[in-house]
């Protein structure tokens, strides 16, 4: 289970809690997005700043409409919360549009004090590219160089490595070769893994190592929307925290871990990721 650290979240600074941000879309079920990022900031027991890069009319059968926020807006709520608020770490979701990939790098590049965690939501789990050619190439030429971590899952990984990813070796060349080319940690999630990859592990290289994080299966869950997203808000939370790479990828997953075992019906066919074990023990 997951320990918090010592460290109850406050900044020395301001003499308040410590804040994580999420830039990311909404999810109207709230499963997802935005509404997941602060559920974790929550556990953790930080404040959670938002900037809306994207409003969605969704559910856990599918995403029905995408109102995408125009990016003079997006800069403008990165404006109101940076340098006024105590934020440790942030994290970046689904960028679907290079002109907002463009102002959020412009904003953020400024503030190297800020722990950055990009989750680069790139294809769904039907396979589906979610974003424009020129949106990976903006993230990659952008907003990669200014990360501390990246964390593509396993279909993100070849599209950026360029190549298929069959086996566990591949995933350690893809890795490596990442970190080489745009100078940041890269975390490859093994959640969408099958055959000769399976059972799922992450795969961290940190420019030094190789660091391989596998967890007990969970058999039938109510719920898994959302994950990817809990997963990197917790990672950022728990650098905030202070943790070192490796202990922070750990502690992340099992968050994750434990909001799967714990996710609960709140519908008709609806479930929704349960609270991992941080706010449990808090």
């Amino acid at each position: 289970m997951n320990d918090l650290p010592e460290k109850s979240g406050e900044d020395a600074d301001s003499g308040g809690k410590a804040c994580c941000l999420t830039v990311a879309g909404s999810d109207s079920g709230g499963n997802a997005g935005v509404q997941a990022d602060l559920r974790a900031f929550h556990a953790y027991g930080l404040h959670g700043c938002t900037v809306f890069a994207a409003l969605t009319a969704q559910n856990p059968f599918g995403v029905s409409a995408v109102h995408e926020v125009p990016p003079d807006f997006v800069a403008a709520q990165l404006d109101a919360v940076l340098g006024v608020y105590a934020i440790k770490a942030m994290k970046t979701g689904m960028l679907a549009r290079a002109a907002a990939i463009e102002v959020v790098a412009d904003r953020i590049a400024a503030h190297g004090e800020i722990v950055k965690v990009v989750d680069p939501v790139m294809v769904a789990t039907s396979g589906a590219r979610l974003i424009e050619e020129d949106a990976v190439e903006a993230l990659k030429a952008r907003l990669f160089p200014l990360a501390t971590v990246v964390t593509p899952n396993l279909p993100e990984a070849e599209v950026l490595a360029g190549r298929p990813i069959t086996c566990r070796a591949d995933v350690r060349e893809a890795a490596k070769e990442l970190h080489g080319r745009f100078g940041c940690a890269v975390l490859v999630k093994g959640g969408h893994a099958t055959g000769d990859l399976a059972p799922a592990e992450d795969t961290l290289y940190d420019g030094a190592e190789f660091h391989a994080f596998v967890l007990p299966h969970i058999a039938n869950p109510i719920s898994t929307h959302g994950t990817g997203c809990s997963l990197a808000a917790a990672l950022a939370a728990e650098l905030a925290l202070g943790r070192p790479l490796p202990e922070a990828v750990a502690g992340a997953k099992r968050y994750v871990h434990d909001a799967i075992a714990s996710s609960y019906l709140v519908g008709r066919g609806c479930g929704v990721l349960g609270w991992g074990a941080a706010v449990r023990r808090r």
